[in-house]
Protein backbone atom coordinates (compact mmCIF):
# COMPACT_ATOMS: atom_id res chain seq x y z
CA UNK A 1 0.00 0.00 0.00
CA UNK A 2 1.15 3.51 -0.81
CA UNK A 3 0.72 6.95 0.72
CA UNK A 4 -0.46 10.22 -0.76
CA UNK A 5 -0.87 13.85 0.08
CA UNK A 6 -4.22 15.24 -0.96
CA UNK A 7 -3.42 18.89 -1.59
CA UNK A 8 -5.95 21.68 -1.84
CA UNK A 9 -5.10 23.92 -4.80
CA UNK A 10 -6.17 27.53 -4.34
CA UNK A 11 -4.88 29.20 -1.20
CA UNK A 12 -2.64 26.21 -0.43
CA UNK A 13 -0.32 25.78 -3.41
CA UNK A 14 -0.96 29.25 -4.82
CA UNK A 15 -3.59 31.69 -5.93
CA UNK A 16 -6.51 33.21 -4.09
CA UNK A 17 -8.45 30.81 -1.85
CA UNK A 18 -11.80 31.83 -3.33
CA UNK A 19 -10.69 33.29 -6.66
CA UNK A 20 -10.99 31.89 -10.15
CA UNK A 21 -8.63 29.12 -11.24
CA UNK A 22 -7.92 31.30 -14.27
CA UNK A 23 -5.81 33.60 -12.07
CA UNK A 24 -3.97 30.77 -10.29
CA UNK A 25 -0.22 31.19 -9.96
CA UNK A 26 1.79 28.92 -7.66
CA UNK A 27 3.44 30.24 -4.52
CA UNK A 28 7.25 30.35 -4.79
CA UNK A 29 7.61 27.41 -2.36
CA UNK A 30 4.93 25.17 -3.92
CA UNK A 31 7.20 23.12 -6.19
CA UNK A 32 9.72 22.62 -3.39
CA UNK A 33 6.94 21.32 -1.12
CA UNK A 34 5.67 18.95 -3.82
CA UNK A 35 9.23 17.76 -4.54
CA UNK A 36 9.97 17.08 -0.85
CA UNK A 37 6.72 15.12 -0.53
CA UNK A 38 7.58 13.09 -3.65
CA UNK A 39 11.13 12.42 -2.42
CA UNK A 40 9.61 11.01 0.77
CA UNK A 41 7.39 8.54 -1.05
CA UNK A 42 4.11 10.45 -1.29
CA UNK A 43 1.92 10.68 -4.36
CA UNK A 44 0.87 14.31 -4.85
CA UNK A 45 -2.83 14.49 -5.70
CA UNK A 46 -4.59 17.85 -5.95
CA UNK A 47 -8.26 17.97 -4.96
CA UNK A 48 -10.18 21.13 -5.81
CA UNK A 49 -13.75 22.33 -5.42
CA UNK A 50 -14.73 24.32 -8.51
CA UNK A 51 -18.35 25.30 -7.87
CA UNK A 52 -18.01 28.08 -10.46
CA UNK A 53 -18.51 25.33 -13.05
CA UNK A 54 -21.81 24.23 -11.50
CA UNK A 55 -22.94 27.85 -11.19
CA UNK A 56 -22.23 28.48 -14.88
CA UNK A 57 -19.48 31.02 -14.13
CA UNK A 58 -16.70 28.84 -15.54
CA UNK A 59 -16.97 26.42 -18.43
CA UNK A 60 -15.65 22.89 -18.13
CA UNK A 61 -13.45 23.59 -21.18
CA UNK A 62 -11.80 26.60 -19.53
CA UNK A 63 -11.38 24.66 -16.27
CA UNK A 64 -9.69 21.78 -18.12
CA UNK A 65 -7.38 24.19 -19.94
CA UNK A 66 -6.39 25.86 -16.66
CA UNK A 67 -5.92 22.55 -14.83
CA UNK A 68 -3.68 21.34 -17.67
CA UNK A 69 -1.67 24.59 -17.46
CA UNK A 70 -1.22 24.20 -13.69
CA UNK A 71 -0.29 20.53 -13.98
CA UNK A 72 2.22 21.31 -16.74
CA UNK A 73 3.74 24.06 -14.60
CA UNK A 74 4.16 21.77 -11.59
CA UNK A 75 5.52 18.91 -13.74
CA UNK A 76 7.65 21.01 -16.08
CA UNK A 77 11.06 19.92 -14.79
CA UNK A 78 10.08 16.62 -13.18
CA UNK A 79 6.87 14.68 -12.48
CA UNK A 80 5.67 16.04 -9.14
CA UNK A 81 1.86 15.83 -9.33
CA UNK A 82 -0.03 12.71 -10.41
CA UNK A 83 -3.29 14.48 -11.22
CA UNK A 84 -5.75 17.21 -10.36
CA UNK A 85 -9.23 16.01 -9.36
CA UNK A 86 -12.14 18.40 -9.41
CA UNK A 87 -15.62 18.62 -7.93
CA UNK A 88 -17.58 20.88 -10.31
CA UNK A 89 -20.76 20.87 -8.23
CA UNK A 90 -22.60 23.44 -6.18
CA UNK A 91 -23.61 22.79 -2.57
CA UNK A 92 -27.23 22.28 -3.72
CA UNK A 93 -26.21 19.35 -5.98
CA UNK A 94 -25.63 17.16 -2.91
CA UNK A 95 -22.81 15.28 -4.66
CA UNK A 96 -20.38 12.95 -2.89
CA UNK A 97 -17.23 14.68 -4.20
CA UNK A 98 -17.48 18.25 -2.87
CA UNK A 99 -15.07 18.77 -0.01
CA UNK A 100 -15.48 18.09 2.90
CA UNK A 101 -17.10 14.93 1.52
CA UNK A 102 -14.60 12.20 0.70
CA UNK A 103 -15.62 11.18 -2.83
CA UNK A 104 -12.46 12.56 -4.45
CA UNK A 105 -10.29 10.68 -1.96
CA UNK A 106 -12.32 7.50 -2.45
CA UNK A 107 -11.74 7.69 -6.20
CA UNK A 108 -7.97 7.64 -5.56
CA UNK A 109 -7.79 4.78 -3.05
CA UNK A 110 -7.94 1.88 -5.48
CA UNK A 111 -6.35 3.67 -8.44
CA UNK A 112 -3.18 4.38 -6.43
CA UNK A 113 -3.39 1.45 -3.95
CA UNK A 114 -3.44 3.87 -1.02
CA UNK A 115 -3.33 3.16 2.67
CA UNK A 116 -5.54 5.93 4.07
CA UNK A 117 -3.88 5.80 7.48
CA UNK A 118 -0.65 6.86 5.71
CA UNK A 119 -2.29 9.66 3.73
CA UNK A 120 -2.46 13.37 4.54
CA UNK A 121 -4.80 16.20 3.57
CA UNK A 122 -3.21 19.66 3.36
CA UNK A 123 -5.29 22.77 2.86
CA UNK A 124 -6.19 26.27 3.96
CA UNK A 125 -9.86 25.74 4.84
CA UNK A 126 -10.72 23.91 8.03
CA UNK A 127 -14.36 23.55 6.94
CA UNK A 128 -13.21 21.68 3.83
CA UNK A 129 -9.83 19.98 4.21
CA UNK A 130 -9.66 19.34 7.96
CA UNK A 131 -13.20 17.93 8.12
CA UNK A 132 -12.51 15.86 4.99
CA UNK A 133 -9.31 14.49 6.54
CA UNK A 134 -11.22 13.52 9.67
CA UNK A 135 -13.98 11.74 7.72
CA UNK A 136 -11.45 9.92 5.52
CA UNK A 137 -9.27 8.84 8.45
CA UNK A 138 -6.25 10.87 7.32
CA UNK A 139 -3.92 13.30 9.01
CA UNK A 140 -5.16 16.88 8.46
CA UNK A 141 -2.79 19.81 8.04
CA UNK A 142 -4.03 23.41 7.99
CA UNK A 143 -1.82 25.98 6.26
CA UNK A 144 -2.10 29.67 7.10
CA UNK A 145 -1.83 30.88 3.50
CA UNK A 146 -4.95 31.67 1.47
CA UNK A 147 -7.92 31.41 3.83
CA UNK A 148 -5.96 29.66 6.58
CA UNK A 149 -5.67 32.53 9.05
CA UNK A 150 -9.35 33.40 8.69
CA UNK A 151 -10.19 29.70 9.00
CA UNK A 152 -8.46 29.67 12.38
CA UNK A 153 -10.01 33.00 13.36
CA UNK A 154 -13.39 34.36 12.33
CA UNK A 155 -14.43 31.18 10.48
CA UNK A 156 -13.35 28.71 13.19
CA UNK A 157 -17.02 28.05 13.96
CA UNK A 158 -17.44 26.45 10.49
CA UNK A 159 -15.33 23.50 11.62
CA UNK A 160 -15.94 23.54 15.37
CA UNK A 161 -15.46 20.10 16.87
CA UNK A 162 -12.56 19.26 14.55
CA UNK A 163 -8.86 19.85 15.03
CA UNK A 164 -5.95 19.98 12.60
CA UNK A 165 -3.18 17.51 13.41
CA UNK A 166 -0.66 20.11 12.29
CA UNK A 167 -0.88 23.86 11.70
CA UNK A 168 1.79 25.24 9.36
CA UNK A 169 2.72 28.62 7.91
CA UNK A 170 2.55 27.33 4.32
CA UNK A 171 2.86 24.19 2.17
CA UNK A 172 6.65 24.01 2.57
CA UNK A 173 6.41 24.32 6.35
CA UNK A 174 3.60 21.70 6.31
CA UNK A 175 5.80 19.10 4.63
CA UNK A 176 8.71 19.79 6.95
CA UNK A 177 6.50 19.48 10.04
CA UNK A 178 4.79 16.38 8.66
CA UNK A 179 8.11 14.62 8.07
CA UNK A 180 9.29 15.47 11.59
CA UNK A 181 6.19 14.34 13.46
CA UNK A 182 4.60 10.97 14.03
CA UNK A 183 1.19 10.74 12.38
Amino acid sequence: MRKAIFWDLQGTLGGDATGSIEQFEPYPFAKDALRLAKENGYYNLILTNQSRIGKGLLSRTIYEREAARILQNFNQDEPLVEEILCCPHQESDHCHCKKPKTGLIESCIQKYSLSLSDCVVIGDMGKNEIIMAHHAGCCGVLVLTGGGKASLGKFRSTWAGYEAHIIAENAWDAIQKLLCSPQ
